[in-house]
């Protein structure tokens, strides 16, 4: 999850991303340097079992809303609670019910398990920022690469995918399932 405004806050749960292992922690870290280079991070991992968080629910909703009450973010990026990854899944459960009045934007994450769902939100990249995400990812995420499924052309063929549907050569897409937008001469009925 990530707070931007002027300064970005990584709270990253044992999420089936950030699993218990050492090697992982070492990569999430590394890889929340190496997307937002320059950022004033703050990075903390949850000791939590790898694939097992559906099991500790109320762990991981109490560490969430921890995070709730430390900082109030403007955009959460999450997984989807859609996510056939029971981690994932259980992330995306729960953070609209912890942050319900940010954005929450659910990401995506190629997988066996053929679960991408039709995105709502789509943010277009040029070729080099496609390409430098990939580059990235290889970099941040060494113990992936044994897997058959993780190479540059399921990232780049996504991305031009994802650029298709939105008019653009390559794009990140998200799903956001609750969106609030203010308008400056909307009544105020909390008056």
């Amino acid at each position: 999850m990530l707070h931007v405004r002027g300064r970005v806050h990584g709270k990253l749960p044992n999420a089936g991303i950030v699993p218990f292992s050492g090697e992982w922690r070492k990569e999430a870290r590394n890889a929340a340097h190496a997307f937002m280079p320059g950022a004033d991070l703050a990075v903390e991992l949850f000791d939590l079992p790898e694939g097992r968080l559906p099991a500790v629910w109320g762990s991981v909703k109490e560490i969430l809303e921890g995070i709730a009450r430390s900082f109030s973010p403007d955009v959460i990026l999450a997984p989807s609670s859609g996510d056939a990854h029971q981690d994932h899944r259980t992330i995306g459960e729960l953070v609209p019910t912890v942050f319900r009045d940010q954005l929450y934007l659910s990401y995506e994450i190629p997988k066996w398990d053929g679960d991408v769902d039709r995105p709502s939100v789509y943010v277009p990249l040029s070729a080099s920022t496609a390409q430098r995400k990939v580059e990235l990812l290889h970099k941040s995420f060494p113990s992936q690469r044994s897997r058959d499924w993780w190479d540059d052309e399921v990232f780049l063929g996504l991305a031009r995918l994802r650029g298709m549907e939105c008019r653009a050569r390559y794009a990140e897409a998200f799903r956001c399932a609750k969106s609030v937008i203010a308008m400056s001469s909307a009544p105020d009925h909390g008056a």
